[in-house]
């Protein structure tokens, strides 16, 4: 009979506590601690994370199966990609009276017209890190991809730049600086930017998506093609280790592309109403100003510019004007044939 009641008890007590686990599927470091503890509160429930490094493995989770997660933070063009497979479920706006807080130019973006899907959370610019000191030595200019893809510059730090290891983000940063679009059609164009790329490749010391941050910080390399956040951290953490250099970042004078990630809300998630009880409660300010102040990541949200640390707020490589807003391209996704160009390309360029 003990066992029975046990078995019961156990019945019932289980489904309880399933029910209020919140589960997202989140960048890592996208959300502090302190603001996960003042929601767990807020809601009476527990909030569960796995993370994802980039968005291809996300996606790719999602279509081998995996189930279960309530709100997903995708870049723009994932979010484009999952409404195209029916995989989202769209918002129920009269639960998100904070939406008022959002920018206007945030409010109605290409991939999600109207917001019937996804709420901006943060975004980043890709841009170029510098060492100032080195670069003031060298008296080479830090506002051009230039730095990046001309020999006259690159023979002068040899060995001392990385470029990131993304075929839309380099060969896209190749187009700007060529003055064509990151959403060029014609193959002949992308073919010109493979050109440029690999005139540049012998002088250039790593591909990299990560390691940047570090070495940058601590001196081994100069000139980094890479995130706003990633070369605001690799700022603090040379200040922090206060080396004799400091760390400057900028938006190419060409233009650049900006990812704008957001929540949305995953059709095998249990919890919509939990779903959406966080939305709304990382849509106030100061919860929003999190993801900022945490990593310097851009903030599409107005109410949370009072709780951003000035110094990070008036950053303008982190947080661009209306000017550099309108030199900036989001990423789309293109048709399967020029997917297969631009894989060829990346191909001839990684092995050559």
């Amino acid at each position: 009979m003990r066992r029975l009641l046990a078995a019961v008890v156990a019945a019932v007590a289980l489904p309880a506590t399933a029910e209020d686990v919140l589960y997202l599927y989140n960048w890592n470091n996208y959300i502090s601690e302190e603001t996960v503890a003042r929601f767990e509160r807020h809601c009476g429930c527990r909030l569960k994370q796995d993370y994802y490094s980039d968005n291809e493995e996300m996606l790719a989770k999602l279509e081998a199966g995996a189930v279960g997660y309530d709100v997903l933070v995708p870049t723009g063009n994932a979010v484009e990609t999952l409404i195209r497979q029916g995989a989202l479920r769209p918002l129920d706006k009269s639960l998100l009276p904070n939406l008022a807080n959002l920018k206007p130019e945030y409010r109605d973006l290409w991939y999600d017209p109207g917001g019937k899907y996804s709420v901006p959370y943060a975004y980043t610019v890709t841009l170029i890190g510098y060492n100032r000191e080195r670069m003031r030595e060298l008296g080479l200019p830090t506002d051009t991809w230039a730095l990046v893809f001309e020999p006259r510059y690159l023979e002068r730090i040899k060995g001392k730049v990385t470029v990131l290891n993304s075929h839309r983000e380099l060969l896209g940063a190749a187009m700007r600086y060529l003055g064509h679009s990151v959403q060029e059609r014609n193959p002949a164009r992308w073919e010109e930017a493979k050109a440029v790329i690999l005139r540049a490749k012998p002088y250039w010391a790593a591909f990299s998506n990560s390691t940047y941050i570090k070495d940058l910080a601590i001196g081994n390399i100069w000139v980094a093609h890479g995130y706003s956040n990633d070369m605001f951290r690799a700022r603090e953490d040379a200040k922090a280790a206060r080396r004799p250099f400091t760390i400057g970042f900028e938006t190419p004078k060409e233009g650049a592309v900006i990812a704008v990630d957001g929540f949305v809300l995953h059709k095998s998630g249990r919890r919509p109403d939990l779903a959406h009880k966080f939305i709304d409660f990382m849509l106030e300010g100061r919860n929003a100003a999190d993801v900022s102040n945490l990593i310097g990541a851009g903030n599409p949200n107005a109410a949370a510019m009072a709780f951003i640390d000035p110094a990070i707020a008036g950053e303008r490589a982190i947080f661009p004007t209306a000017a550099d807003l309108a030199r900036l391209e989001t990423v789309r996704d293109f048709d399967p044939a020029l997917r297969r160009t631009l894989s060829r390309l990346w191909t001839e360029i990684k092995v050559r």
